[in-house]
């Protein structure tokens, strides 16, 4: 009788504990289906992919289970603040030179936003652009005289202006230009001459009195306009000396075309000047006055004025 009663109580030892383990395991089911598990693409700065299972969802948790470090000059996309879902990548590449740079800025202490910092570092541009300039005509005036005193003169052929295509390259920073060189110039139409007849004996008397009388002697009226020696005005291989042989002074050198020699004096605008440069773009009624600075050139602009030759 004693052994069927422990035989009774070991067969209900075993129903518990095989009840108690049936219980354990349901519950570790249960864990298991309730804790997700997300499939994470991961690659890192040097193109090496790696595919990781992980119930975490955070990208710093995630890297630092995998035993990955991120280093100072490497950024993780998305932030490792960031959460993640199945099938996303976590992409550790490595930091532009130029956020590099803004970092130590920053870190040094200098009151600045981001936005100002990464403007300074603003990708130069280069552009190819490609524009029209009249070439002015010139006067001719043809002496016909006849003896008679009156005075005749007559416009026997209108002038027209030419016209010319120069094509530069152009950077451009923060949508500014800052530096300009020219490539190439071609002449499309070759400006008209205006001819002006003269028929006057006493006219051309006179004009060869006052010549001898006066020192000067009047040209016309030049379109003038100014330049430095900087690359936009002189381009890359701008170095302060004239084509003469002088050095680019203001106040006193002035770029002409080759009607005019080296060293003729000029009056213009009643200030004195002497033609000690040449320019691809001065050609006909054209004038090139030389100043210190850009600035100084752009304030001048365009002018036209008369000119006179002193002899």
């Amino acid at each position: 009788m004693k052994r069927k009663n422990n035989k009774k109580r070991f067969i209900k030892l075993k129903i518990i504990i095989t009840m108690i383990i049936l219980f354990l395991l349901s519950g570790i089911g249960v864990m298991a289906v309730t804790t997700k598990v997300n499939s994470i693409n991961i690659t890192l700065a040097d193109g090496y992919e790696m595919t990781v299972l992980t119930s975490k969802t955070k990208v710093s948790e995630i890297l630092k289970e995998n035993n990955i470090l991120v280093k100072k000059d490497e950024r993780v996309t998305p932030n490792e603040d960031k959460d993640v879902t199945d099938g996303d990548t976590i992409k550790i590449t490595n930091k532009s030179k130029q956020e590099i740079e803004v970092a130590k800025v920053s870190e040094s202490g200098i009151e600045t936003t981001l936005d100002e910092l990464l403007q300074a570092y603003d990708t130069i541009v280069e552009k190819i652009e490609v524009e029209e300039e009249e070439i002015p005509f010139e006067t001719v005036k043809k002496d016909i005289t006849t003896g008679s005193g009156e005075t005749k003169n007559k416009v026997i052929q209108e002038g027209e202006n030419g016209l010319k295509k120069i094509t530069y390259k152009v950077k451009y920073q923060n949508n500014t230009e800052i530096e300009r060189n020219k490539l190439s110039e071609e002449v499309i139409r070759e400006p008209v001459d205006k001819i002006v007849q003269v028929s006057s004996k006493v006219v051309a008397t006179r004009e060869r009195t006052s010549s001898r009388k006066s020192s000067n002697s009047s040209v016309g009226v030049f379109k003038v306009t100014a330049y430095c020696s900087c690359p936009l005005c002189c381009g890359k291989y701008a170095s302060g000396y004239t084509s003469s042989g002088s050095r680019a002074t203001a106040g006193r050198t002035v770029a002409a075309s080759s009607r005019f020699s080296f060293g003729t004096k000029l009056l213009i605008n009643g200030k004195q000047y002497v033609v000690e440069d040449r320019g691809s773009a001065i050609v006909g009624n054209r004038i090139d006055i030389y100043m210190d600075s850009h600035s100084q050139a752009l304030a001048w602009g365009v002018k036209y004025l008369p000119v006179q030759v002193q002899k």
